[in-house]
């Protein structure tokens, strides 16, 4: 069985960004991504897709995205569920990153405050997995 998923946006807001009562990171962030086809008015649409990344993967996130960047994630989809304040069952769906990849320059991202540990991007993506860091 695979539960694979990979996916090419734009951050919707800025990373919201959290630790646990462990110390451990947790990113928050929801993706537009653009569906391969037009609609009636011959204009793409998007699907709003809600991630959440753990540990280096949440830092690293944290540091270098913010409202607007360009992504490239692949991870699982992970299902829940909770009990609000007015005692509902809410379901949730949230891709879990695993990996995650530049797509844009500095430059074309508009981020002069920017530090890009791996230079600067030549048009190959940059796998900043925590099992691929070089520490």
């Amino acid at each position: 069985m695979m539960n694979k998923t990979q996916l090419i946006g734009n951050l919707v807001s800025d990373v919201e960004f959290k630790q646990s009562a462990s110390g451990t990171g947790v990113a928050r962030l929801r993706l537009a991504v653009r569906r391969n086809f037009k609609n009636q008015q011959n204009e793409y649409d998007a699907d709003f897709i809600n991630c959440v990344a753990f540990g280096k993967t949440a830092e690293m996130l944290n540091q270098y995205f913010k409202k607007g960047s360009k992504i490239a994630v692949d991870g699982r989809i992970q299902t829940g569920s909770y009990e609000n304040k007015q005692g509902q069952r809410v379901y949730t769906t949230d891709v879990v990153i695993e990996n995650f990849y530049f797509i844009e320059s500095r430059q074309a991202n508009n981020q002069q405050s920017f530090d890009n540990p791996f230079g600067e991007f030549d048009g190959q993506s940059v796998d900043i997995a925590p099992d691929n860091l070089p520490f």
